[in-house]
């Protein structure tokens, strides 16, 4: 009989039984008695019932120098041997406890290899379902409260609560490749390895801003091996899958339409901007939220309790203790208490970190750490975050997002509104030109006609910025935005101008009339060129004259 090591659990594993191994979840028939080959006998003794007199390295070794295990089938009992059971594992399962040389650990029987292996927190790497080490303490402390179930994951219910879309997804098996489009810090990361976990699939994360092609090709070479023999469904997770040129993503196509991988992508632009639209159309887009302000608060209590009380238990779902990642008691030594730190500075901290659940958590770390009284103050918040951090991008969709919410609120007479959105924009380090030419624009477009003067403060605006710069020239661009805010508008040369653009673009070149063309030669004037033009300064009363063609004598672009 042939013995082989399994590629996931490294048991020895009769060879004719190595599928039945794999799909049982290297639960049954490991660990088989060596014996004698099929269809030999056993080996002769003497009369006296002790083994004949052989070299040592020839003998055969008696069955007590083998450690027990199960007995070795005979060559009838291959014939009818019972089959694995092959129902499917109910999902959320407490993992079986496998004894290693490191000590016991939950392992994932389908999910054991070296490849799969990576430190927690890990940019790049593959993800172990299961039998992870523990995150270091020296880890930030957002990466040791990451959750590692549904259960855990705050906010966004409309995804992963109970009667979420992406749980159901879970629940069912049938997941499909997405793209996880959403702000930082709101857990798309998160999100792909829980999903992986559930799945008891095999995760291997990339990053688009630092990883190419090549590095995509080795990664699936790799999980490819890997999940040779478990089968496991392979999840690539893709951070900032944006980056990727269009070669690269086109590179996803067939694995991802043929089933080879399920791609999860993250993003915090716009994909339908920033990924191709073939590689678009074979994932679903989901789109993730700033998480909301209860939640945050919850999540900075899990922190506060996971930071200051480290012996507490792991949290229940909905609770705000910490996860299931915290430390022994002595590796986080501490002298404070979870009341040194009060409810209205978590809620200080809430406001500042704009949706984002990692600068939340990681302003309270440091403000912890740098703590000079017996509680937590506002200073300790302001010197561990000196500036707050806005959410602004001036090449991405949050950027277009406020200027057109600044130009609307002009539009709308709301001088108020105006003006907070031109402080976002200038506060997260807008150009100051940039709203100038924007106001320039505004000022012919809505306010137009109904003030004349508009255009003229407008210009002027944009030459006093370029004149002295920032942050002097703030107010002006207030002065400015309040001004075309409280104006009288009318958007009559606009609206006639867009006609006349559709009608350019929409009906022929009509020609022009020959009595208004210019005719500089002889030749066109033989031609009829100017011939019965009016000039209208030789006219004391009005010129009666026709200035479009023939076709458009009737059009009124005004009206």
């Amino acid at each position: 009989m042939e013995y082989v090591d399994c590629p996931v659990c490294q048991n020895k594993v009769a060879e004719i039984l190595i599928n039945k191994h794999l799909d049982s979840g290297c639960q049954s028939h490991c660990n088989p008695e060596p014996g004698p080959a099929l269809g030999s006998s056993s080996l002769p003794t003497k009369s006296n019932g002790t083994q004949p007199l052989t070299p040592r390295s020839k003998r055969r070794r008696d069955s007590s120098e083998i450690p027990s295990s199960p007995a070795k089938p005979s060559v009838f009992s291959f014939l009818s041997y019972p089959s694995p059971d092959r129902s499917k594992p109910q999902r959320n399962q407490p993992l079986p406890e496998v004894s290693t040389s490191k000590g016991t650990s939950l392992v994932n029987p389908l999910q054991n290899s070296p490849a799969s292996v990576i430190p927690a927190g890990s940019a790049a790497g593959s993800f172990q379902a299961s039998g992870e080490r523990p995150v270091p303490t020296t880890a930030p402390l957002a990466e040791q409260l990451r959750p590692t179930s549904f259960n855990d994951f705050y906010d966004q219910e409309e995804l992963v609560g109970p009667k979420g879309i992406i749980r159901q997804l879970v629940d069912q098996n049938r997941i499909p490749s997405m793209v996880l489009w959403g702000p930082p810090g709101t857990g798309k990361t998160t999100l792909a390895r829980i999903i992986a976990r559930t799945c008891r699939g095999y995760l291997k994360e990339l990053s688009a801003v630092s990883q190419g092609l090549s590095d995509v090709k080795k990664a699936l070479e790799t999980a490819q091996q890997v999940t040779k023999y478990s089968r496991q469904r392979i999840f690539f997770f893709i951070d900032e899958i944006h980056r990727f040129n269009k070669a690269q993503q086109d590179f996803l196509l067939p694995l991802v339409e043929k089933g080879t991988l399920t791609l999860i992508g993250a993003t915090t632009e716009n994909p339908s901007f920033k990924v191709n639209g073939a590689l678009l159309s074979r994932c679903r887009v989901f789109v993730l939220k700033h998480i909301q302000d209860g939640a945050m608060l919850n999540i900075l209590k899990r922190a506060v309790t996971f930071k200051l009380c480290p012996s507490s238990k792991a949290p229940d779902a909905g609770s705000t203790d910490p996860p299931s990642t915290e430390q022994a008691p002595s590796e986080r030594p501490t002298t404070q208490s979870e009341d040194s730190v009060d409810e209205s500075i978590l809620r200080h901290i809430v406001q500042l970190s704009n949706g984002d659940a990692r600068t939340a958590i990681n302003t309270l770390d440091v403000a912890l750490d740098i703590q000079q009284g017996a509680c937590l103050t506002m200073d300790d918040i302001k010197a561990a975050l000196q500036k707050t951090h806005l959410l602004y991008d001036r090449d991405g969709e949050e950027h277009y997002n406020i200027i057109s919410a600044f130009h609307k609120s002009v539009r709308g007479h709301d001088d108020n509104a105006a003006l907070y959105w031109l402080g976002r924009m200038l506060q997260a380090g807008e150009d100051p030109l940039y709203v100038a030419r924007r106001m320039i624009r505004i000022a012919s477009e809505d306010v137009g006609l109904a003030d004349n003067q508009a255009l003229p403060l407008a210009v002027a605006t944009y030459q006093s910025c370029q004149f002295i710069g920032m942050p002097e020239c703030d107010c002006i661009l207030a002065h400015c935005a309040t001004y075309l805010a409280r104006a009288p508008k009318s958007v009559e040369v606009y609206r006639a101008y867009k006609r006349v653009k559709q009608t350019v673009d929409q009906e022929h070149g009509w020609p022009v009339p020959l009595h208004i063309r210019n005719a500089p030669t002889q030749l066109m004037k033989d031609l009829g060129y100017a011939e019965g033009y009016k000039y209208n300064p030789a006219f004391d009363e009005p010129v009666e004259q026709e200035y479009l063609p023939a076709e458009l004598k009737t059009r009124d672009f005004f009206n």
